[in-house]
């Protein structure tokens, strides 16, 4: 009798990213470890497992705290499980400022809103930010917490937390900015107990032995995009696109005028990716040429009529202004952007920084590259992170501005940070980054003189 040799089985995204959601909920549920950390690529569906994960804690009769870092992201978890279930208690802790939360939640009449915690006693999930819960006593602790964002959350505030709960689940993605701090952390580099650290990356190094958990499949990134952000910024935990190449198409109904813009828009729409270089030149940060060109691209992209189809609706839908994101490093940036975009008679469009479009998902966007027009490059523009959220906010094209040089920039700059003595380097650096990106871009840029 013989064997017939098979080949390599075939990826099934949704059988893995199953095997993968059953796993984590398993060792949640019925694990004995106090803590479970999941690690997400973007668009991986963390939300999604969170609320699946608090849906079934609250069935299994479990007391359930969840935390996250925003009141935005409190709202949306708030209104997923209410969407999900419209019979479950939820309790909404929120701040003693106006206007606290999200006004959609008075419709709901599950959700008992409150800036106490007492007056929440009793509900099955409570819902609220890291600072609130921090000012939170609690006589009996909850039995269990997820941590949403967990990589965005710091150390000390889970130092804060941490006696609320028995048993947590953190939830999180490694690839995005690390946790914001006014002051500095310089004092504390390379010890076990840093204030500034992540969550995830403190809880891990006092308990090397929790379960560690990956999400497989990014439902968000287009099969063009997901190989570039894995490789570039998860090498060590990769993860492939849900859909494939023929799976989402986006198409415009006005031809090309030929110009820059214009033809990188259609380079993008064939390929994912599309580079718009100026020409080389130190610029101060706001670049009016960089910035128009920006806004040049936003507008013919609404005036070329476009349309995206996916898998989700057979039925092209229209690329309207609310589907369409532009992304920069610097607040000031976006500012001039916003100002250059009304000048041309858009609104409606998403102008922000790195930092604000975490989590967030458009059909396209368009980045003001943070080395264009630079003389230097500093740990600031080189930090990984900050380019993974750039490259990543996109469900079919993503097209960056940036004048020519920047690899040449990167090659003559070296490293000045200071090595500090106990510190995890971070890998992959914001130098490997950089150029595996800037490397895929060369292959549909468009050189453009304005």
């Amino acid at each position: 009798m013989t064997t017939q040799a098979r080949g390599p089985r075939a990826f099934d995204s949704g059988a893995e990213a199953g095997r993968a959601t059953d796993a984590i909920l398993r060792d949640t549920l019925h694990g004995t470890h106090r803590g479970v950390v999941v690690d997400s690529p973007p668009g991986a569906g963390k939300s999604t497992l969170v609320v699946r994960a608090a849906l079934e804690l609250a069935d299994a009769g479990r007391p359930l705290m969840v935390v996250a870092q925003t009141n935005a992201q409190v709202d949306d978890l708030v209104l997923r499980l209410a969407e999900k279930n419209p019979e479950l208690p939820v309790g909404r802790l929120h701040s003693s400022d106006a206007d606290p939360y999200d006004k959609a939640l008075d419709d709901l009449p599950q959700v008992r809103k409150s800036a106490k915690a007492g007056d929440l006693t009793g509900l099955p999930v409570v819902i609220s930010t890291a600072a609130k819960w921090g000012h939170v006593k609690a006589d009996e602790p909850w039995a269990h917490a997820i941590v949403d964002e967990a990589y965005q959350m710091r150390s000390d505030a889970l130092l804060a937390v941490a006696g609320l709960f028995e048993r947590a689940l953190f939830v999180g993605d490694p690839g995005q900015l690390d946790p914001f701090a006014i002051v500095g952390s310089e004092q504390w580099a390379g010890l076990s107990y840093d204030p500034s650290a992540s969550a995830v990356t403190t809880l891990l190094a006092h308990n090397p032995e929790l379960p560690q958990h990956r999400l497989p499949v990014s439902w968000r990134l287009p099969a063009s995009a997901a190989p570039l952000v894995s490789d570039a910024f998860y090498p060590y935990t990769p993860f492939r696109s849900g859909t494939g190449h023929d799976d989402r198409r986006l198409a415009f109904a006005v031809p090309s005028d030929g110009s820059g813009p214009d033809r990188v828009i259609d380079a993008a729409a064939e390929s994912g990716w599309g580079l718009l270089e100026l020409p080389a030149r130190h610029t101060p940060r706001t670049d009016p040429e960089a910035v128009r060109a920006v806004a040049s691209v936003v507008r013919r992209l609404l005036d070329r009529g476009g349309a995206a189809t996916s898998e989700r609706s057979p039925d092209p839908s229209p690329l309207t202004a609310d589907r369409i994101a532009v992304g920069t490093a610097h607040r000031d940036q976006a500012a001039a952007v916003r100002a250059a975009l009304a000048d041309l008679g858009v609104a409606d469009v998403t102008v922000d920084t790195a930092n604000r479009l975490q989590g967030r998902e458009y059909d396209v966007t368009v980045v003001l590259h943070p080395l264009s027009g630079r003389p230097d490059a500093t740990a600031f523009h080189l930090e990984t992170g900050r380019l993974c959220v750039l490259a990543s906010r996109h469900r079919h094209a993503c097209i960056v501005v940036c004048r020519a040089g920047v690899s040449d920039l990167l090659d003559d700059y070296p490293s000045t940070e200071p090595v500090q003595l106990g510190t995890l380097v971070k890998f992959p650096d914001g130098w490997e980054a950089n150029h595996a990106v800037l490397a895929r871009l060369a292959e549909h840029r468009v050189a453009w003189r304005p």
